[in-house]
């Protein structure tokens, strides 16, 4: 999980009646960070300042929200309960938090009128903690549905997952996501499908998206609503150009386990933190860090929709297994 990195500190805050919520990752001293969108329906804030070519050479903090675009408000929570504790970049009169967020679209789920606010973000820094992390329908992934083919009324409940890869030399690398994807979710290694479309808003037999889109049928109306969310850290030691393409690297684990996926009604993004100190830290090869990344955001995603649990009237994952075979 994502708090296998040390000094990695995750927390939650979770409004199960609105169907919403935010997850906030509080990075250690001399974090850097990157980030790769390839979907093209994305909401973000402060995602600019990952670049290399841009001033700011640290992160902060990792914001993951509910609440469409009304969701990015809930950054300055974040800010406020780092820059209470003197975290920041130094701009001499203050120091100023750089807090990179990303929102998901659950209005249709729940109470569209509950969205993530600066309060909720700093209650999940207040519950931020290195310990173990609440997978599921819980923090950003409370209202994170996937298969939205036939809208939401035929989508199943998904939610947040966290996994981790260890690697030669002391390497860990791992990833935290929330999926909230337009298409369907596969298992790669046996190609079941696992969470998705549903035939009738009544039925729990699933229908796989991208053969039906082969053969012809096409979402209607309002659909700017879905994307996969991910942060990947490692704790090797990476420059900001090498932490961009541990991001770009780490969308293979979506590429193998949605479908389909960075479509144009998705807003699927990689955060990619390295918390290796510039003198000291861990030497690694990007390649294979990279490769773990891939495979830690292909394991939290199928942790996401495995761990979640029904909520706003659709089913989840652990509702079309049926009796466990002997």
């Amino acid at each position: 999980m994502l708090t296998q990195i040390p000094g990695i500190r995750v927390g939650h805050a979770t409004d199960a009646q609105g169907c919403t919520g935010c997850t906030v990752v509080l990075c250690p001293e001399g974090t850097v960070g990157g980030a790769e969108v390839r979907g093209s329906a994305a909401g973000t804030r402060e995602l600019d300042a990952l670049s290399p070519l841009h001033l700011v050479p640290l992160v902060h903090g990792v914001l993951l929200a509910g609440g469409s675009a009304f969701g990015l408000d809930a950054a300055a929570g974040v800010m406020q309960y780092l820059e209470e504790r003197g975290i920041g970049f130094d701009v001499q009169v203050t120091r100023v938090p750089i807090v990179p967020t990303a929102i998901l679209f659950d209005l249709r789920l729940g109470d569209a009128r509950a969205r993530p606010d600066p309060r909720m973000a700093y209650v999940a820094c207040q519950q931020a903690s290195t310990g173990p992390i609440p997978e599921g329908s819980v923090g950003a992934g409370t209202g994170a549905t996937v298969g939205k083919l036939f809208g939401i009324t035929q989508a199943m409940k998904s939610g947040l997952g966290t996994a981790g890869v260890t690697l030669p030399g002391g390497i860990t690398v791992a990833a935290l996501t929330v999926v909230n994807a337009f298409g369907d979710v596969r298992d790669p290694l046996t190609g079941q499908l696992l969470a998705g479309a549903r035939e009738t808003p009544e039925s729990l037999r699933l229908v796989d998206t991208a053969a039906a889109m082969r053969c012809g049928v096409v979402r209607r109306g309002y659909d700017a609503e879905n994307t996969t969310l991910a942060v990947v850290a490692t704790n090797a030691r990476l420059t900001k150009v090498q932490a961009t393409k541990m991001a770009q690297m780490a969308h293979q684990g979506m590429v193998r386990t949605i479908a389909p996926v960075h479509t144009t009604l998705d807003g699927d993004l990689v955060i990619a933190l390295a918390t290796g100190p510039a003198e000291g830290g861990i030497e690694a090869d990007l390649n294979a860090v990279g490769l773990a990344a891939a495979d830690a955001v292909a394991d939290a995603i199928l942790r996401a929709v495995k761990t979640a649990t029904p909520l706003g009237g659709l089913p989840a994952w652990a509702d079309i297994q049926g009796p466990p075979s002997r």
